[in-house]
């Protein structure tokens, strides 16, 4: 293993050129502003490089000792100064060509950072409108893929009603220690790779609700534990309510009455079946 072992061309299952032996990535990287629009930041190639002049995302080969989340935040950081510590990585989409993929790994950042060309690969770095991205030159690879991508772009939370979801699953002895009971779920949640339909990795933020005798659950990395102080149903509708606008929001439960509160007001709900599949299998 060493660093830019995956430079140089590799041929897809299309019979098409692709610099990468390891395959590549690129970051994606989307800031909402205060009315909800979202601007990517987008990366002009250069003149001298494959598909020179078209724009896309920073990216490039991945070494074999790297993932994809690495290596893009890694090759961002190369090309345009990006500094990683700032974004939370919410997904990674995979486009395989068949014997040779590009990873997309989409990023959250909390502001228009400031960027610039690091090197010679890029021209420009630019942060576009969403509604602008279409109207540019794109990379054919990033335009494959982009009416695809697109829709994923909005910051995603999943609402976990813990009381319900330990009632589900339905360990031996659980209503003893619901506090027990709850810890074990969270660090078990902490550690899934969470099932997506469009991604293959996918982060959301995670807020967990527990209430009553797990109030004193102690915090997980990764998870966000609120405690009702009352109803737990109302500490989740509550939650709810303050996503922004454009975030969209998914809640386990299998309580009805709390189903159709959270849809009311815009949520997406999920049985506990849901997430209890994925942790047995």
């Amino acid at each position: 293993m060493a660093a830019k072992d995956g430079d140089g061309w590799a041929e897809c299952g299309r019979g098409h050129r692709h610099w990468g032996i390891h395959g590549a990535s690129g970051l994606l990287v989307v800031h909402h502003d205060d009315a909800g629009v979202p601007y990517v930041l987008m990366q002009k190639r250069a003149e001298w490089s494959h598909h020179g002049g078209t724009w896309g995302l920073p990216g490039g080969a991945r070494d074999s000792h790297e993932d994809a989340v690495a290596s893009a935040l890694r090759e961002a950081h190369e090309e345009a100064a990006l500094p990683g510590d700032e974004l939370r990585v919410r997904g990674v989409y995979v486009d395989d060509h068949g014997g040779w993929t590009f990873e997309t790994v989409i990023a959250e950042a909390p502001a228009l950072l400031a960027v610039a060309p690091a090197n010679g690969e890029s021209d420009e770095l630019r942060w576009l409108p969403l509604p602008e991205v279409t109207g540019m030159l794109l990379h054919p690879g990033f335009a494959e893929t982009w009416g695809t991508i697109e829709p994923q772009l909005a910051p995603e939370t999943l609402v976990l009603d813990v009381a319900n979801i330990v009632g589900a699953r339905a360990e031996h002895g659980w209503w003893h220690d619901r506090e027990a009971a709850a810890a074990r779920l969270l660090r078990d949640v902490a550690g899934l790779r969470l099932e997506h339909p469009v991604l293959a990795q996918w982060y959301p933020r995670i807020v967990a609700v527990v209430e009553g005798a797990a109030r004193q659950v102690a915090d997980v990395p990764g998870i966000q534990v609120v405690a009702a102080t009352g109803s737990g149903d109302d500490a989740i509708t509550e939650v709810v309510r303050r996503a922004r606008p454009w975030e969209r929001v998914l809640v386990v439960t299998a309580d009805r009455g709390l189903k159709q509160r959270v849809t009311e007001l815009g949520a997406t709900t999920a049985g506990p079946r849901w997430l209890l599949a994925q942790l047995s299998a």
